[in-house]
């Protein structure tokens, strides 16, 4: 019972969503404000009589036509899109400049890719693989966010100085003379062990990722040199295109896998005033 009210709590949303779109349709404005004008010209109220009866069967009529649902499926894809280039544009302007200079070269090898694709094999239309190189771009530019982030994190880290912290904390809880003492400087080596293992995770998470941009690099600078060989689609169609996405795959479910460590580090950050190295500082 419970799913099937969900569902129709959605479905009743989704209604609306083409209903409200219909109402702010520029044509819905202006035939009112005919009737508005002709009302005030007349000096009659059958004007408003009628605005009203066009209203009601417009609302009725025009948000359920496919014609115009599909307009506003349109129209928000569109925007999402648009909100999507925005927000990856913005995270880009953030890099530093030598960050920018490897995202642009990047993306201006995947667009003479594509370029070259065409012209060199006279195709119409770009294969699927070479449309996933946009998504292998995008893949680049949030992995180098990542990257770059964490190791803005290690920079914080004064390793040596959390090792001292876990030796007094071992020779505290060692020299403890009753069970209460002893308890929580065992606490405390439980949890300097953990940070220094939440650093070890992190390093590493930050080797794989460096890794794996000079990967995706490689790739496209490969994928460069085969296309100006290339003389029909069905020669291209035999490069592989599996491995890079399996490879990038892989690393993201990694770093999903360290995500904790470095909340943790986050909150750490938070905890000492370091801000700026928090996500989202500009």
């Amino acid at each position: 019972m419970a799913d099937l009210a969900k569902y129709r709590n959605d479905l009743k949303k989704f209604e609306q969503s083409y209903a409200k779109a219909a109402l702010k349709e520029p044509v819905n404005f202006w035939g009112l404000a005919g009737f508005l004008v002709a009302a005030a010209y007349t000096g009659s109220v059958i004007p408003l009589l009628i605005a009203l009866v066009c209203e009601a069967l417009y609302v009725v009529i025009v948000p359920n036509l496919p014609m115009y649902r599909q307009l506003v499926q349109n129209r928000e894809k569109q925007r999402r899109l648009k909100e999507h280039s925005d927000g990856r544009e913005k995270l880009i302007k953030s890099f530093t400049p030598r960050e920018r200079e490897a995202v642009e070269y990047l993306r201006w090898l995947k667009d003479k890719i594509q370029d070259n694709y065409t012209k060199f094999t006279g195709a119409r239309q770009l294969p699927a693989n070479l449309k996933a190189l946009d998504q292998r771009w995008e893949d680049f530019v949030d992995l180098l966010d990542v990257y770059r982030r964490r190791k803005q994190h290690l920079k914080t880290i004064n390793r040596q100085a959390v090792h001292n912290q876990l030796s007094q904390a071992f020779r505290a809880m060692e020299a403890a003379t009753d069970d209460k003492t002893r308890r929580i400087q065992q606490t405390n080596v439980e949890i300097l062990k953990r940070r220094i293992s939440s650093f070890d995770e992190i390093e590493r998470s930050v080797k794989l990722v460096e890794g794996q941009l000079q990967s995706i690099e490689n790739f496209f600078s490969y994928l460069n040199d085969e296309i100006v060989t290339i003389t029909t689609p069905e020669k291209f169609s035999l490069l592989d295109f599996e491995q890079l996405s399996d490879s990038i795959a892989m690393t993201k479910q990694m770093l999903d896998a360290t995500a904790d460590d470095v909340g943790a580090l986050d909150s750490y950050n938070r905890e000492m005033g370091n801000l700026e190295l928090l996500p989202g500082a500009k």
